[in-house]
């Protein structure tokens, strides 16, 4: 069931302004935050939630067996559960299917879609190692295990160094951030909407983030979900 009113989700075209040139976070510990991706200024918002002890120990010991897991589908809210129920084939993963349907309804309530790309995956190692923007409206992450995406605030990125602007130097000899304090990190469990190049009004302005570098004995399960037409 979404916690998302529709007062709290008024239209993109309202509330962009393309001259608006700062972008903030939100955040907050309630999901009704996430509406706050419609605001302008903001290019992360962040819903502070905690995973319960119960879905902490179940996911570890899913990654635990299936280390190499990987799926991708399109899904609608009627069709995520059971969608990832068989491709998890783990009955002790209900509490995890019921979390993840959770968060597909309530994106496809704000951004009033009928289906989403759905990704859910265990990684070993950093998926994209290199702050980058991604060319979507929003995309929204969370991780279950293990440590989260790293994010640099709009004000901190000089953005001429992203991409093939960094001459082939690592993010930290680049210019791309000044100060290594710059960067900021998703906790567990958090769920955030980020901001991408192609939402209307915030050319130039798509959060810029990365995924973690991950110790050798370390994984961590990924959810992404995007717009799907």
């Amino acid at each position: 069931m979404n916690t998302l009113s529709a007062a709290q989700a008024p239209s993109v075209d309202s509330l962009n302004n393309s001259e608006i040139k700062v972008r903030r976070v939100a955040q907050g510990s309630e999901p009704a935050v996430l509406s706050d991706i419609y605001l302008a200024e903001n290019n992360i918002v962040i819903w502070k939630r905690e995973l319960s002890a119960t879905l902490k120990d179940s996911v570890d010991a899913f990654i635990k067996a299936n280390p190499t897991f990987q799926a991708s589908m399109t899904v609608t809210p009627q069709t995520v559960f059971s969608s990832i129920s068989e491709s998890l084939a783990d009955s002790s993963q209900q509490e995890l299917c019921e979390n993840i349907a959770e968060l597909v309804d309530m994106f496809c309530y704000l951004f009033e879609l009928k289906r989403v790309g759905l990704r859910l995956t265990v990684l070993n190692r950093a998926m994209c190692p290199k702050f980058h923007v991604d060319r979507v409206p929003t995309r929204l992450v969370t991780t279950f295990q293990g440590i989260a995406t790293e994010w640099l605030p709009h004000q901190t990125v000089n953005r001429e160094k992203l991409g093939l602007g960094s001459n082939g130097k690592p993010d930290s000899e680049s210019g791309l951030y000044k100060n290594p304090d710059d960067i900021q990190q998703l906790r567990c469990g958090e769920v955030a909407l980020l901001k991408g190049e192609l939402w209307e009004g915030n050319e130039n302005a798509g959060l810029v983030h990365r995924s973690p570098a991950l110790s050798a004995d370390k994984s961590r399960l990924l959810l992404t979900l995007d717009f799907s037409h």
